[in-house]
């Protein structure tokens, strides 16, 4: 129904341009908040109104003639009608809708997909957890959202960027690197000797026992021998960052996310970048020094007040190397970035954006966008579960994974939005019945690869078939909705909205289950049989598109 949209739009703005020149710009259809009011709807006449010093439903109604009698009007739209203040109703004819059916199958998997545009090139950051333990069920939003909203982008032209910043020295690294050298020595939590602070995880036991052992490690970013040498913290600290990394990635690919690039917080000081981008705003005159610090200008910028970038004690604040790590994004030529991360950075957000505001790099405003995440509190059985014995004090990605699936932990993290509390229910995650979200998706999909099974025709022969048979209401009702697919795909593209695709599904899911109660899909009758095959065909591969863009699985039987 793209394609009928299309025609219906132009033949609308070339109505609208004739009352006002240039209003033909400014054509939409909206979908009306009430079922019973049409199938598209047009707020033209209302906006229309003032300018024409006319009242809005005499230039709907004005409209509606000139519509009625336009050769695409009539070969797609039974009804026009004028509602409220000036709403213009329209009501298509089945025929429009069955168009979806076809444009499904003919784009397959492309549906509701656009072109690569190479020019428009786009870096998603996320997790980007250091190394100082397994990820928890934070991190798994994190990556569920980030890798959700990749995948999302992508179907809108993007050329996207994954990439992972963690640090691998710093404070917490050297607590990492000491907890490690006194589970060496044989000292415990609770000994005399423990160090505090320190990691209290069974983990930092097994990689000292690694250690011990002389054991090499690869990650996907690094790989390290171990010495063996308890004395040697650096060679601890190098080993322990490598298994901690090899362990998360093995967290994520059990989530099935993928990287492109991990980015060193280090390699920012170690390749001169925190320096050069201090010398910058200096240059450009947005810092001043007082009270022995040194000071951004970032009130200049909207912020509330100006921010120390570097103390007394000559050590940056951990704004600073944030500045540079983003002036290294836009300088790599990523023109948008997406920052995934906790809801505890939202104070960082004014900072950074002032600074690369103040370096003069011709960065827009705005850059780099953010999407902030509540963390996830996790119930089974009935009670919240807040300890891992592996973590020694929170719930891991794998635990989740382990206790329930791949494919329910993703959906479950993605059917909420991301600044919102969320609640992860283990007991319903597993359960086989309409309450699982996930499950009563996917039910769908199996359901219907089920019929063509029982079938056993040539799906591809589909494509071609006679729809007029398809003009129930049940019908009618599931192929409108599929027809929404592609700009509700472009809607949650452009507000990093995973959760719209995940809201979207469920309702398909019910539409199709729906139509399915309503009629029987292998009937005798060859052309009607035919019909129904093609439009519960169309059906599969919407709800297979919208699950691969949230990273679950589509099963053919469950």
């Amino acid at each position: 129904m793209l394609l009928v949209k299309q025609e219906l739009l132009t033949a609308l703005a070339a109505e609208l341009d004739k009352l006002s020149p240039g209003a033909g710009q400014k054509a939409a259809f909206e979908s009306p908040k009430v079922a019973a009011h049409g199938d598209f709807a047009s707020t033209a006449a209302m906006q229309l109104a003032k300018p024409l010093k006319l009242n809005p439903r005499q230039v709907a109604e004005g409209l509606r003639e000139a519509l009625l009698v336009m050769p695409v009007y009539q070969r797609w739209v039974d009804a026009i009608e004028i509602a409220g203040p000036g709403f213009i109703n329209f009501r298509l004819k089945p025929e429009a809708k069955q168009q979806t059916v076809r444009e499904v199958l003919q784009a397959g998997g492309l549906y509701g997909v656009k072109p690569l545009d190479a020019g428009r090139r786009m870096l998603v950051e996320f997790v980007s957890a250091n190394p100082t333990g397994p990820l928890h069920v934070g991190h798994g939003r994190q990556a569920a959202l980030g890798d959700a909203i990749c995948k999302l982008v992508a179907t809108q032209g993007w050329d996207v960027y994954r990439e992972f910043y963690y640090n691998d020295a710093g404070v917490q690294i050297h607590t990492l690197a000491t907890s490690t050298q006194a589970r060496a020595r044989g000292v415990k939590p609770g000994d005399a000797g423990w160090p505090e602070p320190a990691y209290n995880g069974d983990y930092i036991a097994d990689i000292a026992a690694d250690f011990m052992a002389k054991k090499t490690v690869r990650s996907d970013d690094r790989e390290f021998t171990a010495s063996g040498d308890i004395d040697d913290i650096d060679a601890i600290r190098q080993f322990a960052v490598a298994y901690l990394r090899r362990e998360q990635d093995l967290d994520l690919q059990a989530f099935s996310v993928k990287f492109n690039n991990y980015y060193l917080e280090s390699s920012l000081y170690s390749s001169g970048r925190v320096e050069d981008t201090v010398a910058r705003l200096k240059a450009a005159g947005k810092t001043y020094e007082q009270d022995g610090a040194l000071w951004l200008k970032s009130t200049d910028y909207g912020d509330d007040k100006d921010r120390v970038m570097k103390k007394g004690d000559g050590s940056y604040t951990y704004f600073v190397p944030d500045v540079a790590y983003h002036l290294a994004k836009w300088e790599r030529g990523f023109t948008k970035a997406i920052n995934i991360q906790g809801m505890d950075h939202h104070g960082t957000i004014a900072r950074v954006r002032a600074g690369l505001q103040a370096a003069g790099a011709g960065i827009p405003e705005g850059y780099p966008d953010y999407v902030l995440h509540t963390m996830v509190r996790v119930v089974k059985g009935g009670e919240e579960v807040k300890i891992s014995k592996r973590a020694g004090s929170y719930v891991t990605l794998r635990d989740l994974i382990e206790w329930t699936s791949k494919d329910a932990v993703r959906f479950f993290l993605l059917s909420r939005k991301p600044d919102t509390e969320y609640t992860f229910d283990v007991d319903l995650a597993v359960a086989k019945n309409n309450d699982n979200p996930v499950y009563y998706v996917q039910y769908a999909h199996a359901r219907i690869c089920s019929v063509l099974t029982a079938w056993g025709g040539d799906a591809a022969t589909l494509k071609a078939v006679d729809l007029s048979a398809l003009a129930s209401p049940q019908a009618q009702a599931l192929m409108l909705l599929m027809a929404k697919y592609p700009d509700m795909l472009a809607n949650a593209a452009t507000g990093f909205a995973p959760h719209d695709v995940a809201f979207y599904l469920r309702e398909l899911a019910a539409s199709y289950h729906s139509y399915y109660d309503a009629e029987r899909i292998l009937v005798d009758d060859e052309a009607v049989k035919l019909a129904r095959l093609a439009l519960v065909a169309a059906t599969a591969q919407v709800l297979h598109n919208g699950l691969a863009v949230l990273g679950v699985d589509a099963p053919r039987k469950m």
